[in-house]
């Protein structure tokens, strides 16, 4: 099933996305098609103030919105969140069709990822209302575990999880993503592919590209680190501008290679890092995003953001600038 949200814009899994009224206000937000819920788990991340940190930086051309950040996943419990979301959508009036679609960023072992999606297919059932499970693979920020999305073994067992049928009583089926790191050479390309060639018919509907880049340092005047970590290095996951062209051109390679193989070409993509603007928003379109996705840009505008990428956007394309803005017109489709 396409991402066929409208507008195809909408915010990442960030901490601008973690409270119910953060939540609320991007449910609301006309200017998005759906909305994705901070990384949760089961009980709850353990989150420390005094090491679990962010920073919004300019990236010298005078633009604030890059990012570092030192953070887990949320203190809010994926339970909290179930809940907080059937009290949103029961609150909307509007027909089922007309309500705003919901991605579930969560994570954990392959067997609690199975349990993600049980509980999920019946919080769709229960509010006809769209419900998308996104597996977050990716974080760079956990000491002593590397994301599992850099490794095919690691890859392959979420994904022949997510192959296992659910309960007979359940009702229907999620629509399900992973979200990747940031790859910087062709054999992390190649191990996402193979895992996916691996595990047939491929349980995904979309892969979110991409999750913030690791072992990122920012330093202040006095040249001390501007976040503590875990390892009390200061370092961290960089997004915004400053990550933009890598998250460009890991979404022209995925979409590129899953086109390659009739099994993998419909799986879509979000598009996630540095769009702040209506250009950048037309860049992740013309690379083969089929959505679009904010986050640092969120966290320093506010939801006022998005309307502004859309209306940018917008004016771009009337005024006939050049350039592809689907992953249809990319060229060479079939071509790595």
């Amino acid at each position: 099933m396409p991402l066929n949200f409208s507008p195809p814009l909408l915010n990442s899994a960030n901490p601008w996305a973690t409270t119910k009224e953060d939540i609320q206000a991007l449910y609301d937000c006309p200017s998005t098609g759906a909305l994705t819920i901070r990384t949760s788990v089961f009980g709850g991340f353990q989150h420390n103030d005094q090491i679990h940190q962010y920073r919004i930086f300019s990236n010298g051309l005078g633009s604030p919105t890059s990012s570092l950040n030192t953070l887990g996943y949320s203190p809010i419990a994926f339970e909290d969140y179930y809940s907080m979301i059937q009290d949103i959508i029961a609150k909307d009036n509007r027909p089922s069709h007309l309500k705003k679609p919901v991605i579930f960023s969560v994570t954990g072992t392959p067997e609690e990822t199975s349990i993600y999606r049980s509980r999920l297919c019946q919080l769709q059932a229960q509010t006809q209302t769209r419900v998308l499970m996104e597996i977050n693979l990716s974080c760079p920020n956990i000491l002593g575990k590397e994301p599992p999305a850099y490794s095919r073994d690691s890859l392959t067992q979420y994904l022949k999880a997510l192959q296992q049928p659910v309960d007979q009583s359940i009702i229907g089926t999620v629509e399900i993503g992973i979200k990747l790191p940031p790859y910087t050479h062709k054999s992390q390309f190649d191990t996402l592919i193979q895992a996916l060639l691996s595990v047939i018919p491929c349980p995904l509907a979309f892969i979110t590209a991409t999750n913030t880049l690791g072992s990122s340092l920012v330093l202040s005047d006095d040249l001390s680190p501007v976040l503590n970590s875990e390892s009390g290095h200061g370092i961290g996951g960089l997004a915004g501008d400053a990550l933009h062209p890598l998250a460009l051109g890991n979404i022209r390679t995925i979409r590129l290679m899953l086109d390659m193989h009739s099994s993998l070409n419909s799986i879509c993509i979000i598009g996630v890092g540095g769009v702040s603007d209506g250009a950048g928003f037309r860049r992740m379109r013309a690379v083969g995003a089929d959505v679009v996705a904010a986050g640092t840009a969120l966290g320093h505008y506010g939801v006022e953001i998005f309307s502004r990428i859309i209306e940018e956007a917008r004016k771009l394309e009337e005024s006939g600038c050049e350039g592809p803005i689907s992953r249809d017109d990319l060229p060479c489709r079939s071509k790595l």
